[in-house]
């Protein structure tokens, strides 16, 4: 028995179904994959199924807009100047290339600052103030950051500099910056109904309040930040994601048709993947390795050139972030197997000297993959230690960081990811302080890999009109998996065939029905597969299109042998 992973199948509303499939003209399958989103009703359905743009929310009912707006039409009206200020994540610099945009229509050149990962860290800098002062700037926006830069924007304001802060962030504690206006829907008196934009999208917001108009043009730069930033993609983020994949698409700006170019999908469908694993960590990728301002460059280039001798230049840190950041997955790698003990810490926590910190959250994101458990990686210095954190669902990791504040210099994130300084002396007081909070708050059930299934169906179940209903679903992400069923029963029919090194090809049976399956990863299974008497089957199921003809395939997910 392949026991891996624990199958939470959900529970089916019949009931519920029939009222969602008679009143949208859905089938009763599509219907209950709706009821496992939480959308319940008919008219809630509808607006899923059909998000458009005209369902995007008034970027006036946040409390602050009106005030923020004025502080921007002062600034255009007075020729002050005024300086945006990003984060070198693809969610920070779409932010950033967007408000830029925004506010040259509005006839303010913006001065355009970028942190560097390393050297600055994330946020307002050190140096911001002396910055802004001998920049003469007047007003500062924060884009994708700020709600945690307390005394810099203190001293801002002090100088008579007014200072926007747009950022989506949790606030660290109850007392607020002390900035001109506050952009964010996490802080309570926001005004704004849907709490979980991304960086990029709470920028959008502003800048559809200046414009005065939704912007659904620049949705494919919008899209690019929300599903990097894996910020659940239902409510609002679901229209951005949507309407902005379509967009992407088409794109006319030439530093993302580059972009496509040198990672190989032109002319490829774009969709929510492709932004996840293949433009998003290009972009990314420079900032990490080093500054983030090649990218934001790129985003904002002019001329198909410029454009296309940009991306290769981001094509080439990727592979350098591609290596480095093996070296140090085999190194974490030894340090686990050498000093873990799973049954006292619930949650990793790894440090070694001068791991490179561009690529923590990427290793402690394959690390909490792996061992399923909240996993923070440390590099360590003489003095201050940079750490990032991935968690899984069942613990949120910002707040066992806020419990362990006086441990650490600064933090910051969310519930699942999240960025850390501590003094190198307080590392293994810190491990022994968090793994203290999991030792209540998770239970051995908590650490045991799961697979959340839609549905169980049957063969019979399948067919081409399905799928495309499944694909009226998408875009996929947080909040909106792609859809996974369940098949048991099943027998191998013929003889399983292996494609390259790690994937194999093979047909099942229920006895009246078959269809073929692909396996990607799976090879390994191949003698079990060949021995057992039946199996049951976890899978996505997709049209395959070969020489004219469409037929169904099964994308494995998990196999389970009897």
């Amino acid at each position: 028995m392949h026991t891996h992973k624990i199958l939470n199948i959900a529970s089916p509303d019949k009931h519920l179904q029939n009222i969602l499939a008679k009143e949208t003209g859905i089938s009763k399958i599509t219907a209950q994959l709706l009821i496992n989103r939480g959308v319940k009703t008919p008219e809630a359905a509808d607006k899923f199924l059909n998000a458009d743009a005209t369902g995007l929310l008034d970027p006036y009912s946040f409390s602050d807009m009106q005030r923020a707006v004025g502080l921007i039409r002062r600034a255009a009206e007075n020729k002050e100047k005024v300086m945006v200020f990003g984060d070198y994540d693809v969610d920070g610099i779409t932010a950033l290339a967007l408000a830029k945009g925004a506010l040259s229509k509005a006839g303010i050149d913006a001065l355009c600052c970028l942190p560097h990962r390393i050297k600055d860290g994330y946020g307002l800098t050190k140096d911001i103030v002396q910055t802004a002062q001998e920049k003469k700037i007047k007003l500062l926006i924060t884009v994708d950051c700020g709600i945690s830069n307390h005394s810099q924007i203190k001293e801002l304001r002090s100088r008579s500099i007014e200072v926007i802060v747009t950022d989506h962030h949790e606030p660290a504690d109850t007392l607020l910056p002390e900035a001109s206006c506050i952009i964010n829907p996490k802080v309570k008196e926001s005004g704004y109904q849907y709490r979980d934009l991304a960086g990029v999208g709470v920028a959008y917001k502003l800048c559809q309040a200046i414009a005065g108009d939704n912007l659904a043009g620049e949705l494919d730069l919008v899209t690019l930040g929300t599903i990097a930033d894996l910020v659940p993609l239902n409510g609002e983020n679901r229209i951005i994601a949507k309407e902005g994949l379509r967009r992407l698409s088409n794109t006319k700006r030439v530093g993302i048709q580059a972009l496509m170019e040198t990672s190989g999908v032109k002319n490829k469908r774009i969709n929510a993947g492709s932004v996840s694993f293949i433009l998003a960590p290009r972009l990314n990728a420079i900032g990490r390795m080093d500054t983030a301002e090649v990218a934001l460059s790129l985003l904002m280039a002019e001329t198909e050139e410029e454009a296309l001798s940009l991306a290769r230049v981001i094509e080439n840190y990727n592979r350098q972030r591609q290596k480095v950041e093996g070296k140090i997955m085999e190194e974490a790698q030894d340090i686990i197997n050498k000093d873990i003990n799973f049954k006292e810490h619930k949650i990793i926590v790894i440090a070694k000297e001068d791991w490179h910190q561009g690529v923590l959250g990427i290793v402690a994101s394959k690390l909490a993959d792996r061992f399923y458990r909240p996993v923070i990686v440390i590099s360590k210095a003489d003095g201050l230690c940079k750490g990032s954190g991935r968690s899984i669902k069942s613990f949120h990791l910002f707040q066992a960081l806020s419990e362990c504040a006086s441990l650490l210099k600064a933090f910051g994130g969310h519930s699942h990811a999240a960025g850390l300084v501590i003094d190198k002396d307080s590392i293994d007081e810190f491990r022994k302080s968090i793994n203290g909070l999991a030792k209540d708050r998770l239970k051995i059930e908590d650490l045991l890999p799961g697979l959340d299934v839609d549905m169980e169906l049957s063969l019979s179940d399948l067919s081409a009109d399905l799928i495309a209903q499944l694909d009226m679903l998408e875009p996929f992400g947080a909040a909106n998996p792609e859809p996974l069923f369940f098949t048991r029963n099943l027998k191998l029919k013929g003889q399983p065939q292996l494609l390259g090194r790690n994937t194999m090809k093979f047909y099942v049976t229920d006895g009246l029905i078959t269809h073929q399956v692909i396996g990607f990863g799976f090879s390994g299974l191949k003698d079990s597969l060949v021995s057992a008497d039946y199996l049951d089957l976890v899978y996505v199921p997709r049209i395959d299109s070969w020489q004219g003809t469409d037929s169904i395939i099964l994308e494995v997910e998990d196999i389970f042998f009897r």
